[in-house]
């Protein structure tokens, strides 16, 4: 059994929740999940402008759980330019 997750310290509240390619219905769309840490990670990495140890620090997790969150949601960005699909953003709970 693995160790539950310690809670992130999340601020940042998106205005909308899908983005998808134009022109195709999102019905027809496979997609994909980006979870509020991921974005949040994404946006303080990449928007931001923060260096990893900064960002995580904001985050309250380790910078190595930082690189794994940031690195899984680069790769669900990625997939879903490349193959065309939906991204889905997760609302906070």
């Amino acid at each position: 059994m693995s160790r539950p997750r310690k809670p992130r310290c999340l601020r940042f509240k998106p205005c909308v929740h899908y983005f998808k390619p134009q022109g195709i219905p999102l019905r027809h769309l496979e997609e994909i999940v980006l979870l509020p840490d991921e974005l949040e990670a994404l946006k303080l990495h990449d928007v931001d402008g923060l260096e990893q140890i900064e960002a995580a620090k904001k985050m309250k997790i380790s910078q190595p759980t930082f690189a794994r969150t940031l690195d899984r949601a680069y790769k669900k960005v990625a997939e879903c330019l490349i193959a065309g699909k939906a991204i889905r953003i997760e609302r906070i709970k």
